[in-house]
Order: C-alpha cells, then sequence, then structure tokens
C-alpha cells in the first residue's frame, strides 16, 4: 500500500507518518496485515510536480495540509479550501478513487463562538467539496472534525493551549488564564493516530453532530476518534504543577491507563529542556553504605536503592501493615527473616547473578546481610507505603536474638 500524507511536516503529520513509517519498516507489529510499501510525505515545500506523482499513485491519502492562523484571513480559504481542490482535481486527472480522509475542525460547525469565523467557514468548505466528490467519484471520503490536539511535537505559543501551557510551565516561563472554569475538549495525538490507522484499514468511527457533541453512529456521515477529553483549563494548569515538581517529591502523579493525566504527562515531558531532562537524587549516606529514594506514589509506595558496604548488615526492623520486596542486583547477600515470636529463622541467599524478588513479611524482623568482603551489595526496595515519619510503622529488633 501506498500513503500519501499532505502536511506532512506539521503536529499531526509528523506523528502519523512517523508512526506509519514504523509499520512499514516492521517496527511496530501490531498490524501484521497491514503491508506499506511508501509513505509519501507533502508539504509546502514539495513541488506541483511531486503531488502529480503521488496523487497518480496513492492507495490511501490522509489529507491533513491547512493553514489556521495566517496572517490575512483570505489565506484560510486558500490553504484549506483552495489546496483540498487542488488535490482532489489531481487525483481526478489521475482516475485515482483511492479512501481520501480529510482533516476538518469542530469550527466547522460554525455554531456558537464559532459562528461566521473565516476558519471555520473555509473549514465547512472543504467538507462540502469532499462530500460533492465523492458523490461524483464514488470515491469514499473520510472527514474529520478533530477538537483541540494535544501531544508531542505540538508547536507552543502558537493555537494549542495545552502545548504552551506545557512549554512554559517545563522552562520556568509564566502562563495566563483568565477563568480556570473553562472547559476544553482535548483529542490526544496517540488517539488521533490510532484512529487514522483504524481508517486505513476501513475500521474508521463514524458520528452525526447535535451542535459541537458528535453523536456516534454506524451510518454518519462524519468520522470521529472514539476518545476524547473534556477537562477544565485550572484543572490542566494543576496536573503540570504536580508534574513540575516530580524531580523535588518524586512523587508520581496518579496516572491510570487510558486518563488525560497519563496523556498529559507523556506531552508535558517532551517539552523538557535538557537541563531539566536528569534530576539529582537525594543520597543518604553513612559509614555502612548509603540509601536513596528514586520514586514515590501515593497509592502504591515508593522505590528506593540501598548500598551496603562489606560485610554489612542493615534492617533488623518489623512491621505491622508495611510490606517490602527486596531484588539484589548486584553483590552477594543473605536476606533473614524471623516471624516475632518465634525462634525461627527463614534465610535467603541472593546474588546479582540470579536476580529474585524476596517478600519481607509484616510481622517479620529482617536483616539484609553483605557476604562479600570486596564488594557492595545493591538492593533494589519496593515498599507498598510511602515512608511516614508521623507513622513509621517500624520497630527494631535483631533476627538473631543470640547475637
Amino acid at each position: 500500500m501506498k500513503i500519501l500524507v499532505t502536511g506532512a511536516k506539521g503536529f499531526v503529520g509528523k506523528n502519523l507518518c512517523a508512526q506509519l513509517n514504523a509499520i512499514k519498516e516492521g517496527k511496530d507489529r501490531r498490524f501484521p496485515n497491514l503491508v506499506i510499501d511508501e509513505v509519501m510525505e507533502y508539504d509546502i515545500d514539495s513541488t506541483p510536480e511531486q503531488l502529480e506523482e503521488y496523487c497518480a499513485k496513492a492507495d490511501f491519502v490522509f489529507n491533513l495540509a491547512g493553514v489556521n492562523r495566517p496572517t490575512d484571513p483570505e489565506d484560510f480559504k486558500k490553504g484549506n479550501f483552495g489546496f483540498a481542490s487542488t488535490l482532489l482535481d489531481t487525483l481526478k486527472k489521475h482516475a485515482n478513487t483511492c479512501p481520501v480522509m480529510l482533516s476538518s475542525s469542530i469550527q466547522a460547525t460554525l455554531i456558537g463562538r464559532y459562528a461566521g469565523h473565516p476558519y471555520g467557514e473555509s473549514k465547512k468548505a472543504g467538507e462540502e467539496l469532499f462530500f460533492d466528490y465523492a458523490k461524483a467519484t464514488g470515491a469514499k471520503v473520510l472527514v474529520y472534525r478533530f477538537p483541540n490536539l494535544f501531544g508531542k511535537w505540538c508547536r507552543p505559543n502558537y493555537n494549542s493551549a495545552v502545548a504552551t501551557f506545557c512549554n512554559n510551565i517545563a522552562h520556568d516561563l509564566p502562563i495566563q488564564v483568565n477563568d480556570p472554569s473553562v472547559e476544553l475538549e482535548l483529542l490526544y495525538i496517540d488517539d488521533l493516530v490510532d484512529e487514522m490507522l483504524a481508517a486505513l484499514l476501513g475500521r474508521e468511527h463514524h458520528c452525526e453532530f447535535d451542535g459541537l457533541e458528535a453523536i456516534p453512529c454506524a451510518d454518519g456521515r462524519y468520522c470521529v476518534a472514539p476518545r476524547t477529553y473534556k477537562v477544565t483549563l485550572g484543572h490542566i494548569v494543576e496536573l503540570l504543577e504536580q508534574f513540575k515538581s516530580q524531580p523535588g517529591t518524586l512523587m508520581i502523579p496518579e496516572i491510570p491507563e487510558g486518563s488525560f493525566a497519563k496523556a498529559l504527562y507523556s506531552t508535558y515531558l517532551s517539552y523538557l529542556p535538557k537541563e531539566k531532562v536528569a534530576f539529582p537524587l537525594k543520597m543518604n549516606v553513612d559509614a555502612r553504605g548509603s540509601f536513596t529514594e528514586l520514586v514515590k506514589s501515593a497509592s502504591v509506595g515508593q522505590v528506593s536503592i540501598n548500598i551496603s558496604k562489606p560485610g554489612i548488615t542493615k534492617g533488623q526492623h518489623w512491621h505491622n501493615t508495611k510490606w517490602e520486596f527486596f531484588i539484589v542486583v548486584a553483590g552477594h547477600g543473605l536476606i533473614q527473616q524471623r516471624r516475632i515470636g518465634s525462634d525461627e529463622i527463614i534465610e535467603f541467599e541472593v546474588s546479582g547473578d540470579k536476580i529474585e524478588a524476596v517478600h519481607m513479611l509484616p510481622g517479620y524482623t529482617h536483616n539484609i546481610i553483605n557476604l562479600s568482603n570486596t564488594e557492595d551489595l545493591v538492593t533494589v526496595m519496593y515498599c507498598n507505603e510511602c515512608f511516614d515519619p508521623s507513622h513509621p510503622d517500624t520497630f527494631f529488633e535483631p533476627v538473631d536474638r543470640n547475637t
């Protein structure tokens, strides 16, 4: 399959082309039955001859080309309606009736604050042009009215509030929010690209519009990405401030699968300047070695790194409810545990040569001993609770009561 992507250097185009090329090169194995022979990338610096060539051999067209912030409002019509017309005329010239997708906008509804805006009007005209083309040629057209978009590679200080907020907060620049209660409907770039791949496979999602609301409908005139998020500006900023504080607090925000927070966190990270990509961790160092907290989560606890010098024993305490995993990744050690009130000691010899996780059981006093005389013992420690100095749930007691 040969695929033409117009507007290939734009935000959506770059993300879509990256995924299409990953499939073409066999790097994305989610689509074993999708064979892509060529991804033809067309943009404003491409030539008319390239458009002719691409339209002659394309098996599918993603038309993402357009303008949204020109200096002259007349350029809306030229960049949106005008190019769409050129594209369809070129396909007609080569008698190519392959499926064609159009990237339109929710502003094409021309409802409420979008009424009378030249951008929305140009997008609406482009939609009707595509529908007329389908009637005249029998070609399949897929018209998507996208809401606000966000994700990696989106240009800040242009036409995306999320991109601007992510960039400015990541770079310690000011942001302006006049009304935190304003709600945006947002579409994440990965969800958009997934829908484009579904369209390529003939599995696009259809809808009709009730005002600004997309209503899923199997035979709807329009197409839609099935997952969007409705979020207030205030909540977006609140989340971004949490993300910004993470290197200091080590607290990973709650980012469950499918959540807006997860998509926004990945987006925010893509805007970090080089000097913030790495950040120092506080190492608590003494003669026995060191202990360093890595990450924390309010709901699932924390992960730390413990380094024990040769011959050193650490631990010698127990917990009521708290439990841990000890995972030795380098060195040679011994983990001992004894249930409180019992004399029986259970032991686990551990080594970085055979990595395994050992539970530290509630109600068992435990330790970890570096058996080497020369090498440090390095242990990854997971605890199901973040340490709370006001309620440590940690009580000293030697494992071996005879020592």
